[in-house]
């Protein structure tokens, strides 16, 4: 996948997550904020890796994650299903989830985001298993995309590679947490969230940066 404008690009509103970070999916009303009142600024996704090749059973994490969870509903309102904890073969493997959002990138980069909270709800909110190939050629059906040659591509060797390129960006970037935001203007890179903000807190940021420019 060609990354070229993370050099050539100005004017970026980077946003370094994971489909399968349950703050991400807590902020995603906030970015949508954020980003319709700045159409100055294109959005650029970069999937950081949360858990990817993870082992671990999601139910050996019931208790904390429920907790975490409920925390974040009350905090964002997002809403969430607890159904997932039930299914005691679900490995976390984020791996696939971020895979499943990079070929939609590489099919037609104007759904990347649609695409990105489609599976936030598939997996939070309708508790779909993310494993499954099956999960995220429904999405690319629903979103207009060929959903044969969307599997086919699913599998391939340069949607893998592209994916892991995506994970190492992230970890150039210094992102050490999820959701992270960073805007490029005038060659220069800026940190304006590390982790969930809302969006009148990334509008201060993002005012502050651009006092800054223009001394």
């Amino acid at each position: 996948m060609n990354l070229d404008w993370i050099k050539s690009e100005e004017n970026s509103l980077i946003y370094i997550g994971d489909t399968m970070c349950s703050w991400c999916y807590g902020f995603a009303p906030e970015l949508d904020k954020f980003s319709a009142n700045h159409p100055e600024l294109k959005l650029r996704m970069v999937q950081g890796g949360l858990r990817p090749f993870g082992t671990e059973k999601l139910s050996s994490m019931a208790d904390f994650l429920k907790k975490h969870f409920i925390e974040i509903e009350k905090r964002t309102g997002q809403p969430f299903s607890y159904d997932m904890f039930d299914n005691e073969d679900f490995i976390l493997d984020t791996e696939p989830a971020s895979r499943a959002v990079v070929v939609a990138r590489m099919m037609d980069e104007s759904k990347e985001l649609e695409f990105f909270k489609a599976v936030q709800t598939a997996f939070y909110v309708e508790n779909k298993n993310t494993n499954l190939i099956e999960t995220y050629s429904q999405i690319a059906e629903q979103l207009g995309l060929d959903a044969i040659k969307y599997a086919e591509l699913f599998d391939s060797e340069e949607a893998k590679y592209s994916t892991k390129t995506d994970f190492q960006l992230s970890s150039e970037m210094g992102v050490k947490g999820f959701p992270s935001v960073v805007l490029k203007m005038n060659g220069q890179f800026y940190m304006i969230s590390n982790g969930y903000r809302e969006a009148a807190d990334l509008e201060s940021v993002y005012e502050n940066v651009q006092k800054e420019l223009a001394q």
